[in-house]
């Protein structure tokens, strides 16, 4: 009922003169938050076609001509406001030329031929049609959760000052009510529209009517936010009428309240507004600006092709600007975020903010838009947002990626404050989770106002390449022979994109294999748009149609699944698709919920679930001691008063730290990245009055009177630490005396009731040290500095006799040092240079199950970070964690491969990284955009061995895979097709190998070598001895070079020494004494180094000679 009032905003008017043609456009949203957009062109035709007389006897009159409003409106669920306009403009013309008697008919053809035109899928496909005298495209969107990009987003940026966008942004973050004024009906809901696409990812919730009729000004009367818009002349009247409105004139580019001429709401934290305000500066966002050194265009389509290439660059350019802002904004979310628990702790990340800015934020942290964001970041999703976030970490922001570690002030950024010019009155209690920082490296960070960090890699990356298709001509018919007619050139001009991008453009390629499939779907083609969307599988997965897909195969007719049947490619989609639907449909869980103390008494599994909801610590393991330290062993449930004090406690330490206000001579005493953790009270001590100060490195004396700076002791120096009581008067004070390597004298503290915690600080510190160095491992020292500080919470909140008895449960690393061996085996410590936890972000350790190491050279890309190597870890269900094997920074948390266990992963420089899975499928990562989206599914078992020929690595034609029932697939790296399958006869193939083009495979009970054709040519069955027990040969490392070949077994510990140049010369064992098994084999140049069951790993060399003990 809506609709007539919304095309004739203004009310239906009879006019005594003709008026131009006007355009305006619509935005319909539905109770479930669908939108559905409308452009309408509004006309003027003559009511009387000719003047009429009329004589009464006493003369005669002329009538004046009278032109009446009438309107056609276009509806699409796609924003297409630019296209949609240029297709009624087209209109336009025809009925200038045609009979009022004809216009229905004109109108209907127009219909029919928009009706022909697909949507382009997302990707870099736009589509283009002629609609006389115009040439038209349609783009596509950027992925599936993105819309098309249809206007242009730079015309807020020519009504408003940099000042007064970002006040207008503020009020739709805080979720204002906010109407939009203008003279013109079109710039509102074009304005509007850009407004909410400069806030992706967050999505506007509210009520959001763009053009409100004449008549419908009382929705302006709605309790809830909203964003609606309508003509200037009613500004006064709503001003005067309705309380808390913002009030945004587009023509003038105001912005007050209906109460006042300013806007009195907290505004966007002034860092990131002023990194927007300077790349604002740099858009260049006039057309005719950018067009003076061109030449005159004679033909309207080039010069709108030209306007068309202009806006796309000038459209990527604020996108990503206003991105950049969004980011800047909100980049420190991720950090109070607990996923396993689906936790933000909004009260944590507000007091991490400047005070300034804590209103803005406490206001946001309360809105729809900013709760569907957090359901986002807490289902990881890997957007542009992400994407930007990731690239645009400092140094510094990356190191902390890969440790827990903490918000406390490190010495760098407490000098960065000192510069700033923005000073503070009063303490700046602002808390946050201690977890320790524990580089020893030096860390480099190139600071911004309050941490904005400007980088102009991610914001000035230029756009993707565009291809647009062309489709053909519209049929001057519209029957129905016609319109299919129309549809086989179509799929022939599809099979022809197809053709010429097949061994280019994967991308691409799925664009059009989509659209073909697609239009065969409508032709009722159900087989050949089956066989279409098969191919998406091995170009990209993320457009492939899931619901059409399942109609198509639901919709097929008897003849037709017998013909599937008869195609392997099609029998296995439809049994995926039909596996899929089997499947009880679980609702992905999407609740967001604040972190709240207990009221209850916590039992053991409540407990973990409340430190970790609070973000004090992760791990179970340590979870588990904290509760045996409060509970001593005595009671199963925690007191949630006692819980209330420990965190209280633990909270106050944290902002005492933030509140440190080191002297510059100290501090530049200290390395860029320590925080101060712990600081005693002012002692006594052997080298004078002062408070001790313990960072993640070190203990130092903070001398009174004329402050300095006095080192203790490193704590990889301590060589003994021990209670001792030094005579005061007549008594004996308890005090703390520390032995160190890198002073002769001993250092003694009179700590009285603080000596034994202090004890136990740093005793634990120390082993943790020990530890991290020996294992060559700073998660050693991130635990142990995490223990000492739940250790000084745990007698911080008891104050109790047995406070340091319990406490003392939390020294783990100096326990175990009395009870296990500390020492790494020699080889082990010679050998060993770093160790990473890809376990970080979770609550317990994960399995690792593959490992891969990508040299620097496997991306083109340009940027320094792509450049270094990675690490790829394959943990359990499927997820996979990347680092930066340069600085062993997180590089991606997790990137979703299936769910069940990975079994082999390789690397091809075609910016491709495979991956073999438990369930049958061969998984390809882009190593540019870090994303899983092509699948090989030829295998009908598990994929468990994938090789590649290192001599021909760069066009990778001999590249091969196999799955355990025997089956060899080889593969084309570039097109993705199987060219060549032999099958292998064994009870299961586990892994293969390539060498100077023969492969070696591992099939349990032999190692068979296979000629080029697949026919064995030489098979190495196990032992004798050994087939009498259940084994198995694990692993074996072909040597072409020096005729080797060396396997071992799963049961047995011993290694075999096969001779491949002599078939008869026989095997020699070598035994490994100690074990019994052998569970894999690498190579390290001359040495062959072998993991073992039951003993340490065994290193030995591979000399002609046979092998040797390490």
């Amino acid at each position: 009922m809506a609709l007539p009032q919304l095309c004739f905003p203004d009310g239906l008017r009879v006019t005594n003169e003709h008026r131009e043609e006007q355009f305006h456009f619509l935005v319909f949203t539905d109770v479930f938050g669908n939108k559905t957009h409308g452009v309408v062109m509004q006309c003027y035709q003559p009511v009387l076609e000719v003047g009429q007389l009329f004589s009464n006897g006493l003369g005669s009159a002329k009538f004046p001509k009278l032109f009446s409003a009438f309107s056609f409106c276009v509806i699409s669920k796609y924003p297409y406001f630019t296209a949609l306009k240029d297709c009624l403009s087209c209109l336009l013309i025809q009925l200038r030329n045609c009979r009022s008697s004809e216009i229905e008919e004109r109108v209907k053809e127009f219909a029919a031929k928009l009706s022909l035109v697909p949507i382009p899928p997302p990707g870099q496909l736009h589509l283009m049609f002629t609609l006389r005298p115009l040439t038209i495209v349609l783009p596509s969107r950027e992925d599936k959760d993105q819309p098309a990009i249809d206007l242009d987003l730079h015309l807020p940026f020519l009504c408003f000052r940099p000042q007064q966008l970002l006040q207008v942004l503020s009020c739709l973050l805080q979720e204002q009510r906010v109407v939009l004024f203008s003279a013109d009906w079109a710039r509102l809901t074009l304005v509007a529209e850009s407004l909410l696409l400069y806030l992706q990812p967050l999505s506007w919730q509210q009520p959001y009517v763009p053009v409100l009729a004449r008549g419908m000004l009382d929705f302006l009367m709605a309790p809830t936010a909203f964003l609606m818009g309508c003509h200037v002349s009613h500004f006064e009247e709503v001003a005067a009428e309705t309380d808390d409105l913002i009030l945004i004139n587009i023509d003038s580019g105001a912005v007050s309240t209906s109460c006042s001429d300013t806007v009195d709401l907290p505004q966007i934290p002034a860092a990131a507004a002023d990194c927007f305000t300077q790349r604002w500066q740099s858009l260049q966002i006039h057309f005719d600006l950018n067009q003076c050194h061109r030449a005159s265009c004679h033909d309207i389509n080039e010069r709108r092709a030209q306007r068309r290439a202009w806006q796309h660059n000038l459209n990527h350019d604020i996108q990503r600007i206003t991105l950049e802002l969004i980011v800047n904004i909100f980049r420190d979310v991720s950090c109070h975020l607990n996923y396993e628990h689906r936790v933000f702790n909004s009260e944590e990340f507000l007091k991490t903010r400047e005070p300034a800015d804590q209103l803005f934020y406490k206001k946001v942290l309360e809105t729809h838009i900013f709760h569907s964001f957090l359901k986002d970041r807490l289902n990881r999703k890997m957007d542009n947002y992400t994407r930007m976030e990731i690239s645009t970490r400092s140094e510094m922001q990356r190191l902390k990626a890969t440790v827990e570690v903490t918000r406390r002030p490190t010495m760098q950024e407490i000098q960065a404050r000192r510069r700033s010019s923005i000073t503070e009155t009063g303490p700046n209690k602002r808390l946050g989770m201690s977890l320790p920082n524990l580089r020893d490296e030096q860390m480099n960070i190139a600071f911004y106002r309050n941490g904005i960090i400007m980088s102009d890699t991610a914001v000035r990356t230029p756009p993707k390449h565009v291809k647009v298709f062309k489709l053909p001509d519209f049929p001057a018919s519209l029957s129905f022979h016609s319109v299919q007619s129309y549809y086989s050139e179509l799929i022939q001009h599809l099979g022809k994109a197809i053709f010429s991008v097949q061994n280019e453009n994967s991308t691409m390629l799925a664009r059009f294999y989509y659209l073909r499939g697609f239009i065969n779907s409508l032709c009722l083609r159900r087989l050949d748009a089956l066989s279409d969307f098969q191919n998406l599988y091995k170009t990209d997965t993320a457009i492939f149609p899931t619901h059409l897909v399942t109609w198509l195969v639901d919709s097929l007719q008897r003849d037709e699944r017998h013909q599937a049947d008869r195609r392997p490619e099609l029998k296995r989609l439809i049994l995926k698709v039909k596996t899929e639907n089997e499947k009880s449909s679980v609702q992905p869980d999407d609740h967001v919920k604040k972190f709240e103390l207990p009221r209850n008494p916590l039992p053991l599994a409540e407990f973990v679930r409340c430190v970790q909801e609070c973000g004090i610590v992760k791990d179970v393991a340590t979870i588990h001691r904290l509760f045996g330290a409060f509970t001593d062993g005595q009671s199963k449930q925690l007191d949630p008063e006692l819980f209330r004090l420990f965190y209280t406690f633990w909270k106050e330490t944290e902002a005492e730290a933030q509140d440190v206000n080191l002297p510059t001579q100290v501090v530049d005493h200290l390395d860029n990245s320590e925080c101060v953790y712990k600081l005693s009270s002012c002692v006594k001590t052997s080298h004078g009055v002062g408070k001790i100060a313990m960072t993640q490195k070190r203990l130092f004396l903070l001398t009174e009177g004329q402050p300095g700076y006095l080192e203790i002791t490193k704590f990889r120096d301590i060589q003994e630490v021990k209670i001792a009581s030094a005579p005061f008067l007549l008594v004996r004070i308890p005090s703390l005396r520390i032995q160190t390597s890198s002073r002769p004298e001993v250092f003694e503290a009179n700590l009285k009731a603080e000596t034994e915690l202090w004890n136990l600080l740093v005793k634990e510190m120390w082993a943790g040290r020990r530890m991290a160095d020996q294992h060559k491992d700073p998660q050693y020292m991130t635990q142990a500095l995490t223990n000492a500080l739940l250790m000084d919470a745990v007698v911080g909140c008891l104050q109790t006799q047995r406070a340091i008895t319990a406490a003392s449960k939390l020294a783990y690393f100096d326990k175990i040092k009395h009870e296990v061996p500390m020492m790494v085996p020699k080889t082990t410590s010679e050998t060993l240079k770093h160790k990473i936890n890809p376990s970080l972000d979770l609550a317990e350790p994960q399995t690792v199950h593959v490992l891969l190491y990508t040299p620097g050279q496997l991306t083109c890309d340009h940027s320094e970070s792509v450049k270094n190597p990675k690490l790829w870890v394959a943990l359990s269900g499927g997820r996979v964690v990347v680092f930066d094997a340069a600085s062993w920074s997180m590089l991606q948390d997790c990137i979703q491969v299936g769910e069940l266990q990975l079994n082999c992963m390789l690397g091809l420089v075609q910016e491709q990284v495979w991956i073999g899975s438990q369930d049958s499928v061969i998984y390809i990562i882009d190593t540019h955009s870090m994303s899983c989206n092509k699948q090989l599914t030829e295998h009908r078992h598990e994929v468990t061995g994938l090789t590649v020929d290192a001599k021909d690595q760069l066009n990778s034609q001999q590249l091969f895979s196999c799955s355990s029932d025997g089956t060899i697939l080889q593969w084309d790296s570039a097109s993705l097709k199987v060219k060549r399958q032999f099958h292998l006869s064994c009870d299961r193939l586990s892994s293969i190998q390539i060498h100077e083009g023969t492969l070696w495979c591992c099939c349990g009970d032999s190692i068979v070598e296979l000629k080029k054709s697949g026919t064995p040519q030489r098979r190495m069955t196990l032992p004798e001895d050994l087939r009498s027990i259940p084994s198995r040969f694990c692993s074996f490392i072909v040597i072409p070079e020096q005729g080797q070949l060396w396997t071992g077994c799963a049961e047995s510990g011993e290694l075999c020494l096969w001779n491949i140049t002599d078939h008869r010369t026989p095997y020699k064992r070598i035994p490994l004494p100690g074990t019994s098994g052998v569970t894999c084999m690498i190579r390290v140049k001359d040495q062959i180094w072998v993991g073992c069951r039951g003993g340490c790993p065994i290193g030995g060399g591979c000399g002609r000679r046979g092998g040797r003990q390490g």
